[in-house]
Parts: structure tokens; sequence; C-alpha cells
């Protein structure tokens, strides 16, 4: 099978290609704006790697659609701060350049796996997220932290109204909150960026203070990225058919603690690991407004809770990582660069 992975550098898209390398015959056909996560990739079988401008490259785009078996359309920003301080370029990429994506596998008649998100779960009260039932709710136009969310989900229902209508294949599928190596950079962190087990890190070696927003009391069901990327590469076997059509969660509900724990759970684990002896030591924890750490326009939800029933039935996929051992993973892949 002939794979174009789109976004290819980034945290899942660089993971992914090595699973497909590693553990399948299938050839990644990888684009992207940046190209230092798939250095080691060099000179492998089966994996070619273009770098260019979704923006821009719309004749290569075509071409690589047309030539696949299937499309993974993974280019986007996917960080809070980004959506607070570049709302525009949050839509303009992840919406209107994944929709011309989706446009040619329309067109090619090729098979879409897209990445959806958890947030687009929004502000629902359902205490499980269940992918065809729970409803989605976002917020008030000034919070312009929805404007993620409500483009993925837009995303969401084109492609199922392409499949209803034009006989699109697709699936869709929705991380919640995966963790490992390569999440954020450091430079991220720095202009406080990044995402919470980068951001915690972070400030614990660089910083001594470790800031929750809203004292860390938002609760989310962290994934270890090696689980993830399991998940994917049954939906991209799709055995039987039984990927078609479908929406996945993909998240790991015995995982689900507050931000202020997973603080706590990163500090115990430095501690038990040599190349973080003495960091350490007297770090605070420190609470802040939110208004404060993000400006005006954030909002969060207080809990995402995945059900993974549908994608245990279907594909046989099941978490298996734990908490502690996803945040021992993660820093030992950590890098200070």
């Amino acid at each position: 099978m002939r794979i174009l992975l789109l976004g290819a550098n980034g945290f899942i898209g660089s993971h992914l290609t090595e699973k497909i390398l590693d553990a399948s015959d299938d050839e990644v056909v990888a684009f992207d704006i940046k190209g230092d996560n798939l250095e080691c990739f060099s000179g492998r079988e089966r994996f070619s790697f273009r770098r260019g401008d979704i923006f821009e490259d719309d004749a290569w785009l075509e071409e690589q659609v047309a030539a696949c078996d299937v499309v993974l359309p993974f280019a986007g920003v996917a960080k809070p701060a980004y959506y607070l301080s570049h709302p525009l370029w949050t839509f303009e990429l992840d919406f209107e350049q994944n929709l011309k994506i989706v446009r040619l596998c329309v067109k090619h008649g090729k098979r879409v796996v897209f990445p959806s998100t958890s947030e687009v779960y929004g502000l629902s009260s359902d205490n499980l997220l269940l992918e065809d039932e729970s409803p989605l709710i976002v917020g008030p136009i000034g919070k312009m932290r929805w404007i993620y969310s409500c483009g993925k989900q837009m995303l969401d229902r084109v492609i199922a109204a392409y499949g209803q209508e034009r006989g699109l294949r697709y699936t869709i599928f929705r991380p919640f909150n995966w963790v490992g190596p390569r999440l954020d950079t450091l430079e991220d962190a720095r202009e406080r960026r990044a995402r919470s087990i980068t951001q915690i890190v972070h400030d614990i070696l660089y910083r001594g203070e470790v800031t929750l927003v809203g004292g860390g009391e938002q609760r989310r069901s962290f994934t270890w990225i090696g689980d993830g990327t399991d998940a994917l590469a049954a939906i991209l076997r799709n055995e039987g058919g039984r990927a078609d059509g479908q929406i996945f969660n993909i998240g790991n509900p015995s995982n689900n603690i507050s931000i202020r724990e997973l603080a706590e759970t990163i500090l115990g684990t430095m501690r038990e690991m040599p190349r973080f002896a003495g960091r350490t030591d007297g770090v605070r924890v420190v609470s802040v407004p939110a208004e404060s750490y993000y400006r005006n326009g954030y909002d969060d939800m207080r809990n995402r809770v995945p059900s993974v029933d549908k994608i245990r039935n279907l594909l046989g996929w099941t978490p298996r990582v734990s908490l502690k051992e996803s945040v021992r993973r993660t820093l030992e892949g950590f890098e200070e660069r």
C-alpha cells in the first residue's frame, strides 16, 4: 500500500512513519515544511520525503494523491496557544488546506484517514464521550480557542457528507491527549506555547516553577503515542473494511487525571531518574488565572474521558500503557536542545 502522509514531520506523523516502516510492507510518501524529525528515515526503503508548503504545492499534491492508495492529511496546528494568537492561520491551515486535500481524494477516488480531535466534544456534559452520540458543544465567539474545534468538527461533517453523497471512503479518528517524545519543542515551551507535559518538564528544568492554569483542575485522558500508532495501524489495515465510514476515539480512559496530578507524576518520575538528579529540588507549583496566562480568548473543558468500546469491538484495539509508564518513556526521549 502506498501512503501519502502530509504533516509527516509532526508528532503523530513522525511516530506513525516509524510504525509503518518497521511493522509493515507499506510505502510512505512524506510531505512537510520541515524535516528534522524525519532525518532518521533517510535512505530507508519504502520512504521518500518532499519538503514543501501545503499552501503552495498544489500540482505536486494532486499528483501524489492520484498515485497513492490512502491519504493521511495530518498537516495542522494543535496547540491552544496558537488558536488564541493566530486564529485565522489555524482556520486556514486546519480547515481550508485539509478540505482541499479531501476534495482531491473525492476527485481521484482515494481513501482518506482524517485526524479529528477530542476538542470537537468541546463543553459536552457527557461523562463518557461517544463518537456517534455525544453532542459537540463549543463556547461563545469571543472565546477564540474554539476556532480549532469548530474547524475540525466542520471537516468531520464535510467528510461524512462526501461519503454519503460521493462515495468517499474515509475513517475519522479523534486523539485524546497523546504524549511521547517530539510532542513539542523546548522553544515552544520557552514561549509558553507547548502542550501540558512538555511545558511542565521545561518549567521544572529551566524555571524551577510549574505554572498551573486555573489551578490545574482540568482532567485529560493521556495516551501513549505508541498505543495511538497501534490504533492507526489497525485503521490502515482496515481488515474486512470495518474502519470504513467510522469515527473512532483513540485514548486511554484509565489515564484520566488532572493537570495538577500530571505535574506531580512528572516530578515524582523525574526524581527517580538519574539524568534529572537534583534538578527537581525546590521546584514550586503555582496557580495562575487562565486570563493572565492565555489572554481573554481562552476557554476550557473540565474533563474529557473517551469511550473506546467502538474501536475495541471493530478493530480489536485497546490502550495498554499506563500514565506513569507514558511519562517515564516521554522523559527518556526528552532532548534538551
